[in-house]
């Protein structure tokens, strides 16, 4: 039995309709790259970040959304690489997304980075055909009666500061605003400030306060993410963020440091609680994070030296 969306029809009334926003991530704070390619390899280390989200657990049709990250340091160019890719689905529309991103990196004062990167990649929308438009919308030539997807050119620009304790980062992605006629959906630019600070209590790295925030806007509509997570001992963290219009959702996390390699595994989990009018259908939302990273460390080799005097 196909179902009814009625949320769906909705979005595509008209001759074109306007795509959401990116996919969103409470946990934004561990994915950098996927909104910003001049974080490509700015860490030095290579990483591959996961992020899975469920979201509006117990309604029909709600957002399930992945993304993977991967990127590493080109360091005899002062650069880096990135891979962003995501799949996302909400009610009747699958979209995935992308995008391979190079960052150029240059060295500002001892510690600190300037970043600026470029991504392109393709952006692809599907509508599956198993669901009933109802009147007034049934007869309406942008809604299509059987399964039909589209693909196109994606293009974003970033920069990104980077010191031991603080991040910035300013970007756009969706730059060209494709429109994909198949679906009847014209991917919408988006634009981008995030930053983050390590705040060392009374000047005790075993106790750190992590403040971060992310303005997200379409130029349209605006909406603004502030989290905060303390960090025990380099090792578990616990925290809190808000989401404009949307929900407060506690996190909480674990990371292990390996003696070797510089290699860092981490594990976080955050709950969504529902603050817009959702709440009545929602049971909220879930979002797990996984990360690995670790950074190739050439083996030290002995030399032996012989003089002819000594042999």
């Amino acid at each position: 039995m196909r179902r009814i969306i009625i949320a769906g029809a909705c979005a595509l009334v008209g001759s074109v309709s306007v795509a959401q926003q990116d996919p969103q991530f409470t946990q934004y704070m561990f994915d950098r790259l996927s909104i910003n390619p001049a974080v490509a390899g700015s860490t030095g280390n290579i990483c591959a970040t996961m992020l899975l989200r469920q979201q509006w657990s117990g309604f029909d049709g709600a957002p399930k959304t992945g993304l993977i990250n991967v990127q590493g340091p080109l360091s005899k160019i002062n650069s880096g690489l990135g891979l962003s890719v995501y799949f996302d689905k909400l009610g009747q529309e699958k979209s995935t997304i992308a995008r391979i991103s190079y960052a150029y990196h240059l060295k500002v004062g001892g510690q600190s980075t300037l970043s600026a990167g470029i991504y392109a990649g393709l952006s692809g929308r599907a509508l599956e055909g198993n669901w009933i438009a109802i009147d007034p919308v049934a007869d309406d030539n942008a809604i299509p009666t059987a399964g039909k997807s589209a693909s196109g050119f994606d293009l974003g620009a970033g920069l990104y500061y980077k010191s031991p304790q603080l991040w910035i980062g300013l970007s756009s992605t969706q730059l060209p605003e494709t429109e994909l006629k198949q679906v009847s959906i014209k991917n919408k630019r988006h634009y981008y400030a995030q930053a983050g600070y390590d705040w060392a209590i009374g000047g005790n790295k075993k106790y750190t306060l992590q403040p971060s925030i992310l303005l997200k806007s379409d130029a349209s509509s605006t909406q603004l993410d502030v989290g905060a997570l303390f960090l025990y001992d380099n090792m578990v963290w616990a925290g809190v963020g808000y989401r404009t219009e949307d929900a407060i959702a506690p996190m909480i996390g674990y990371q292990h440091q390996f003696p070797k390699g510089e290699s860092m595994l981490r594990i976080g989990y955050s709950y969504d609680v529902t603050t817009s009018e959702l709440k009545k259908y929602s049971s909220g939302s879930h979002e797990v994070m996984l990360s690995f990273c670790f950074k190739i460390v050439k083996p030290v080799v002995n030399e032996i030296y012989h003089h002819p005097l000594f042999l």
